[in-house]
């Protein structure tokens, strides 16, 4: 994966969020605050229009410069977790212009620990890592059997879309959802839905 790809993957996840603001603002209102959408949407409505500044920076400097937008511009638990993803996916592939099937695991690996540190959370509290950390994990055994990235990421995101509905059966324990207990079973986590729609732009991006 090269500089144009990483600025076509956060072009299409930038451009998805915008579609799918209303989407995400729908899942939230069941079990939150019914802001991730409208949350999300303005974090990178203004990444997209710092992106063309972008264009001469290394994959290590994009990641980072991302990582500075969302949290300055994203409310919630939302900013803070996608720019920690970045902050620390930056941190592993700094100064790359180019990722191969290692680095691109080394920077999946980076940002998912960062989600779990930021958010304090752990597999089947019902939120982003719910996705993450499963797509990750089919990723690693992938890219270990010698698959090529596009495929390795293939088979990732059909886990991860897998583990999105999955995200319906659990239990909320973070955040405003876990206030209803078990009243959140049965929707889908939004949070988890957004992180799906970032691996998938990822995937197509390839």
């Amino acid at each position: 994966m090269n500089t144009e790809q990483v600025l076509r993957w956060l072009q299409r996840f930038a451009t998805k969020i915008e579609q799918n603001k209303e989407y995400l603002t729908e899942l939230d209102a069941a079990i939150g605050d019914a802001d991730h959408g409208i949350n999300m949407e303005r974090g990178f409505k203004k990444l997209l229009v710092q992106l063309p500044t972008y264009s001469s920076k290394d994959i290590g400097s994009i990641l980072k410069a991302v990582s500075m937008t969302l949290i300055s511009s994203i409310g919630g638990a939302s900013g803070p977790l996608y720019g920690t993803f970045f902050l620390r996916a930056s941190a592993a592939v700094a100064d790359k212009d180019e990722l191969d099937e290692r680095d691109m695991l080394d920077l999946l690996k980076a940002g998912l620990d960062g989600v779990m540190e930021r958010g304090k959370t752990q597999l089947g509290d019902k939120t982003m890592l719910d996705v993450l950390y499963p797509a990750v994990t089919v990723y690693e055994k992938a890219v270990g059997e010698g698959k090529l990235m596009r495929v390795a990421m293939q088979q990732a995101i059909d886990r991860a879309e897998q583990a999105l509905q999955e995200t319906s059966m659990l239990q909320a324990k973070k955040g405003r959802a876990s206030y209803l207990g078990e009243r959140s079973v049965g929707h889908q986590d939004p949070g988890a839905a957004s992180c799906f729609l970032m691996l998938k732009c990822l995937c197509d991006s390839l």
